[in-house]
């Protein structure tokens, strides 16, 4: 039931959708794919766990109780509020068991190196409490865990107070109703979802081991980083990650990276831009691989992530000229002296060349708190990689909105690889890679400052769930895309075929294929349509992914897939079908096979149609015949007063589909196997006149095909019997035909039993 119900669901939410707004010009696409792409398409770059380790919402609502994803497994869904509530009651502290105090939630690849003492905050010290004096980005602290990339992000998070009260809960306290409980919201791969934990921390000789504050009593961020270790399945899962992944699941934003040695000639513009859009951002240097976190001549920390807190035009008066020069302000997220001594850093001579009020104007402080000023120039030479993590619509306060600050248009999209169905590979494999999901993208306005009429266009694939799965072996997947101009010609396929993929080249593409969390990219586009295609390099990973555009402009996008409904069978089969209602030796026979096993009321059970169909179908079913479940549900198809049985005329209607149904099997059956792939079988329903989407393909695989993602002749026909039942049922509802029908709790119920 829970398939036919996702399928349904499926079902529902396909038709209707308006993918396509076309707008922009018609360009002509028939050049032949240039070797410069394949070339292009085969450079994989393969991040190996020691390197990952340096790399530095949809709606805005509270929401109590959401399934964090490194939790799926658990079956009850923690809810803050009822278990503070229940605590208060009993006089007692809470106690996660979803993340106990153990060292299973420390590590879960090694063994604890000491015994860790996992103790509430009260027998830490005398007065804790979970902010003191407020919040800032001095309260982030790293420990002996190897996260210096949360905690960049973490601060940048401190710096607007509506992001940070979306992930930190106004309501945890240690005084107003205090019961040991807390919790934090993520985002996590499009929606947000409430952590809940207790507030035992591990702590070695009665010290916090793990990120703190400057304050020895403050403890917003130590559970900060407890509640994210948990949402993904220990601490240790936390080791090695990027600036960019953390700020996304603080924010809901789209994130970019940059190699500096490589960085485009705008880029302080865009740093600019990002700013004026609220945007968070990160640094770090490669790492010296012989020493852990080396410092560099010029006080830099190799291999750790920084985070850039402002980004500022300052005017400069020398004795020579006045101008302006670009500064950078950068905070290292261990908050000591360990800083920048070049020029622009704490007391360096560079200082007197600026006037007091533009001193004043970026608040320049020298304290010994980790964070400094550099010039841009300086910037790109001592740093290696740059992050940006440009912020979602919601994430904008009411006085940012109100005008202060520019919001990106945004348009979101879940989906899935799955092997043999729409796993289809790189570029490189060209017979496959049509298969993959195909999304339109259309630009309508270029941004308001760009003098070649272009459009700002942030296209990001996340791939989900993988840094929880750890633990079972489950790594980042080598994933990529490709952006193709097409036309509305183009667009009258859905989806796009291989000939398609074979005449035309991209206009755009991920850097290279990689096996971090997110690939994304930023492009400079003409207003039209563009069909983005997301892969993984290999064909036949399965994986989760969510892809987001962001554009500066306005901008739509949809799923160039089929549109679910019925069409017509495939004239190389209609022809040769034949009529219900014509004799032929072979349906006169089933036909009085049908009347000597009907009883006395001319119908028959599903045990009946089983033996009939055995009988006559022989050479195509399993060897032990149709199973019971196809029988009943092809039973079920056609049972109009609910019997259970079928008349003669009715058999005679399931007569035709079966015929229909085997024609068509036996025409993608090339090699006289018996099975179909799950290529073949969307080609196959296709054929029978069931338009169907990669979703409801995926579903119907997963729910039908053996083990190698195959499906048998009894399989086929399980599927064509199940989608024929919920389409109808579906157009009975749709009084309007308007691809949108209400059913009642029980209506619901009893066809998908029934089905």
């Amino acid at each position: 039931m829970d398939q036919l119900q996702s399928f349904f669901k499926s079902n529902i939410d396909s038709i209707g959708k308006d993918l396509l707004n076309q707008a922009g010009e018609v360009v002509m696409g028939a050049a032949k794919e240039y070797i410069g792409q394949a070339i292009n398409e085969m450079f994989v770059i393969k991040k190996e766990a020691p390197s990952k380790r340096v790399l530095p919402s949809i709606q805005n609502m509270k929401i109590v109780g959401e399934r964090a994803s490194g939790l799926r497994g658990q079956k009850d869904v923690q809810d803050f509020y009822a278990l503070r509530q229940q605590c208060l009651d009993s006089g007692s502290l809470f106690e996660d068991p979803e993340f106990p105090a153990s060292d299973k939630s420390l590590f879960y690849s090694r063994r604890a190196d000491r015994r860790y003492e996992w103790l509430r905050p009260m027998e830490i010290v005398d007065d804790p409490q979970f902010f003191v004096e407020g919040y800032s980005r001095f309260d982030v602290q790293q420990g002996e865990l190897g996260d210096c990339w949360l905690l960049a992000a973490a601060a940048n998070l401190t710096q607007d107070q509506k992001l940070f009260f979306r992930v930190v809960c106004d309501d945890n306290s240690f005084e107003e109703n205090y019961a040991g409980i807390f919790h934090f919201r993520f985002w996590q791969y499009g929606k947000w979802v409430d952590v809940v934990i207790d507030d035992r921390l591990p702590t070695y000789r009665g010290q916090l081991v793990y990120m703190h504050s400057t304050e020895n009593n403050e403890f917003w961020s130590a559970m900060l980083e407890k509640a994210y270790a948990k949402l993904h399945g220990s601490y240790e899962a936390l080791k090695g990650g990027t600036t960019c992944e953390a700020l996304e699941d603080f924010t809901g934003g789209v994130t970019e990276m940059y190699e500096l040695k490589e960085a485009p000639s705008n880029l302080f513009h865009i740093i600019e831009k990002g700013f004026e859009r609220n945007s968070m951002m990160g640094c770090s240097i490669e790492p010296d691989p012989n020493v852990n976190e080396a410092e560099t001549p010029q006080g830099l920390v190799r291999g750790h992530a920084y985070s850039i807190t402002k980004a500022q035009l300052v005017d400069i008066v020398t004795p020579n000229t006045t101008g302006k020069i670009p500064l950078l302000r950068l905070r290292n997220p261990w908050g000591n002296d360990v800083e920048w001594n070049g020029p622009w850093s704490d007391k360096s001579a560079e200082w007197r060349y600026i006037p007091d009020h533009a001193k004043e104007e970026i608040g320049l402080t020298f304290d010994h708190d980790g964070e400094f000023w550099i010039s841009y120039r300086d910037f790109l030479k001592y740093f290696d990689r740059m992050e940006i993590c440009n912020l979602s619509p919601d994430s904008l306060s009411e006085e940012q909105e109100s005008g202060l600050k520019k919001k990106w248009n945004m348009n979101v999209f879940e989906g899935e690889w799955a092997a043999g169905i729409s796993a289809g590979g790189c570029r490189n494999y060209l017979d496959s890679f049509h298969r993959n999901p195909q999304y339109v993208m259309t630009l309508e306005d270029p941004d308001e400052d760009d003098d070649d009429g272009k459009c700002t266009v942030l296209v990001a694939l996340m791939q989900k769930n993988r840094r929880s799965r750890r633990n079972v072996g489950l790594d980042c997947l080598t994933v990529g895309f490709a952006v193709y101009r097409v036309t509305e010609r183009d667009l009258a396929q859905k989806p796009l075929k291989m000939n398609f993929f074979k005449y035309n080249a991209s206009v755009a593409r991920s850097p290279a294929f990689i096996n971090l969390r997110e690939v994304s990219c930023r492009f400079k586009l003409s207003p039209g349509n563009y069909l983005i295609v997301p892969s993984t390099f290999e064909p036949n990973e399965e994986g989760e992914f969510l892809i987001r555009v962001f554009s500066e402009g306005k901008s739509t996008f949809g799923e160039n897939d089929e549109t679910v409904g019925l069409g017509d069978v495939d004239s190389r089969i209609a022809g040769d079908l034949p009529n219900i209602r014509d004799p032929t030796p072979e349906r006169s026979a089933i036909e009085q096979l049908f009347m000597d096993m009907a009883g006395p009321d001319q119908e028959v059970g599903w045990m009946e149609l089983k033996r009939i169909l055995d009988h006559s179908m022989r050479d195509v079913s399993e060897s032990q015949g149709f199973s019971k479940d196809i029988c009943r549900s092809m039973v079920a198809m056609l049972d109009v007063d609910h019997s259970g049985k079928l008349g003669l005329e009715e058999f005679k209607t399931l007569l035709n589909d079966i015929v229909k149904w085997k024609a068509v099997f036996k025409l993608y059956d090339r090699a006289n196997t018996n099975k179909l792939n799950g290529y073949e079988m969307r080609e196959a329903l296709g054929s029978a006149g069931y338009h169907l989407n990669n979703h409801i393909l995926n579903s119907l695989v997963y729910r039908y095909g053996a083990a190698d993602k195959t499906i048998s002749f009894d399989d086929f026909i399980m599927c064509a019997v199940k989608v024929k039942t919920m389409i109808e049922h579906f157009k009975e509802k749709d009084y309007n035909n308007t691809n949108q029908a209400t059913f009642t709790m029980d209506e619901w119920i009893t066809r998908s039993l029934y089905s």
